[in-house]
């Protein structure tokens, strides 16, 4: 049985927690400067929980001595003083950031590291980066990669149609930083919460506009290989256009904390929520120019008999197939790991994988099915 630090005893947090101590191969201490949040999500005879200041860091070195590995699930600004434990520790360090930034810096700290280091572990980067390139490699030629997921309500009641369902900061801070893309074959930044289209899924209307860290390494994997490489985020038709008054017209993204403040206490949280994923290929395969589209629609459920929603559940495989993958001895064991390094049969087979099963469109195995003559 494998001792596992889980830090942040949050909705995602103690997810992971209990995704993990119900199979009965992890022991699992949750972690929070909330003594009584974590001991909350001790909810297994497996989990056991700590009160603890993260930025203290001798005492989080302390706390990872001896461990297989820690999975950050505590807000991205504290990404980098968790990685810099688990490098001084020698354990394994695992994290579900869309940050840049502490990206860069998780990816420096795994130079020469003992151990592994795999940030953006998550959903979105994460499973879409890992859709992404196993449809892209079975192509001859790229063109056009397009992402696009959304986590949003299925009953939507407000003019944003969204409720929370996620980390609010992470959201916010998705929603104002600048975002990675690659056009006309270069890597450039753009600004996040513009172009937005519209798209239409199962008869659902939706848009998409762009938000920041969606892509993970993606841009570094295919720069100099692709045309078109973009990440954007699902909502309802309307979300962008009330968001960007709040941000832009209000100045709410010069006072972050105070906008947290109005979604937390405006917007409810809820159990019926989905998640939806829009992978999109084109580009050259046996001398014609084809596309590939993967599609999928995972509801809300249960973990060890409790009730979660579809963001939870996909958030936290996501990060426990990772790390049973490294277990397992099926990824490398040190050094910095890309979502993209992850084969997509390991990861669907995986038994937290195989929660990102739901509705799917095309069977995600290959392109038998999946390809079709791009107009």
């Amino acid at each position: 049985m494998r001792d596992i630090v889980v830090v942040g005893a949050g909705k995602i947090g103690s997810a992971i927690a209990l995704m993990l101590a119900d199979t009965g191969d992890y022991r699992v201490t949750i972690v929070d400067r909330d003594a009584e949040l974590a001991g909350a999500a001790r909810r297994h005879p497996a989990i056991a929980s700590s009160g603890l200041d993260i930025t203290d860091a001798a005492a989080l070195r302390a706390l990872l001595k001896g461990r297989f590995a820690v999975l950050s699930a505590a807000p991205f600004h504290l990404t980098v003083p968790i990685a810099e434990a688990a490098a001084a520790a020698g354990v394994h360090y695992l994290d579900l950031t869309e940050d840049v930034a502490s990206t860069r810096r998780v990816r420096d700290l795994s130079e020469g590291a003992g151990s592994a280091f795999a940030p953006q572990c998550g959903l979105a980067p994460g499973f879409i980066s890992i859709m992404a390139h196993a449809l892209a490699h079975r192509f001859d030629r790229l063109d056009e990669v397009r992402l696009r997921v959304g986590a949003l309500p299925q009953y939507p009641s407000n003019a944003l149609g969204y409720n929370l369902t996620w980390s609010t900061e992470g959201v916010i801070n998705e929603y104002i930083e600048p975002c990675e893309a690659i056009r006309d074959g270069r890597r450039v930044s753009v600004p996040s919460m513009e172009e937005v289209e519209p798209l239409s899924i199962d008869g659902t209307a939706f848009e998409a506009f762009n938000t920041s860290g969606g892509l993970g390494s993606l841009c570094e994997t295919y720069a100099g290989r692709v045309r078109v490489l973009n990440y954007k985020t699902m909502r309802y038709p309307g979300h962008a256009a009330l968001m960007k008054t709040l941000l832009n017209d209000l100045r709410l993204r010069e006072r972050r904390d105070m906008l947290r403040d109005i979604l937390e206490h405006a917007l409810p949280a809820t159990m019926q929520d989905m998640v939806v994923t829009f992978v999109t290929v084109t580009g050259q395969k046996d001398g014609r120019l084809m596309q590939a589209t993967d599609a999928r629609r995972i509801l809300s459920g249960e973990i060890a008999g409790l009730a979660h929603s579809a963001i939870q559940i996909t958030t936290a495989a996501g990060i426990c197939a990772v790390l049973d993958l490294l277990h397992e001895g099926r990824l490398p064991a040190k050094g910095f790991l890309r979502q993209e390094d992850i084969a997509l049969g390991d990861f669907l087979s995986n038994r937290f994988g195989r929660r990102y099963g739901g509705m799917a469109d095309v069977a995600a195995g290959g392109l038998q099915g999946a390809m079709r003559e791009a107009a």
